[in-house]
């Protein structure tokens, strides 16, 4: 089973980047714990950072041998129709992942474009909300390889 997992805009910067919100780890850390326990749960992962919407687009249109999508939108989850169209039409369910809680945070966060077209969101367990939310994709690519 192979997990794709998308780091949208500023995701890079992580470990220096407003670090009262985010942390301190670094992508690269966070990168490396998900193989750890993708590793741990005998999948493979395809992990991709883009600040740039239409790339990410594109990498989830060519998702077609991928299982599951863990996606990280980050500030596209509030303004990017692309993204959500994408993962809408793409058959293969998307687990939404924030660091921060966006619901305790500024008004305009505290709406999802992406949600509704995701079979679930972790938000608010800081790096913990990729190893849960990659759990939590093992789950519904499993229950959707049931269903086929």
């Amino acid at each position: 089973m192979k997990i794709l997992v998308i780091h949208g805009p500023n995701l890079n910067l992580l470990g220096t980047r407003e670090s009262d919100i985010y942390g301190t780890k670094t992508l690269d850390e966070i990168n490396q714990s998900l193989n750890s326990l993708a590793a741990d749960l005998g999948v493979e992962l395809a992990i991709h950072q883009s600040n740039h919407e239409g790339e990410i687009v594109e990498i989830i249109q060519h998702s077609g041998k991928c299982s599951a999508l863990l996606i990280n939108p980050a500030a596209y989850t509030h303004t990017s129709v692309a993204i959500r169209d994408a993962i809408a039409a793409v058959d293969i369910p998307a687990v939404e992942i924030h660091l921060s809680n966006i619901y305790k945070r500024e008004e305009f966060r505290h709406t999802s474009l992406i949600s509704p077209v995701a079979s679930g969101q972790v938000a608010g367990f800081g790096p913990d909300s990729y190893l849960l939310g990659l759990r939590a994709a093992v789950v519904v690519a499993n229950a959707n390889k049931s269903a086929s």
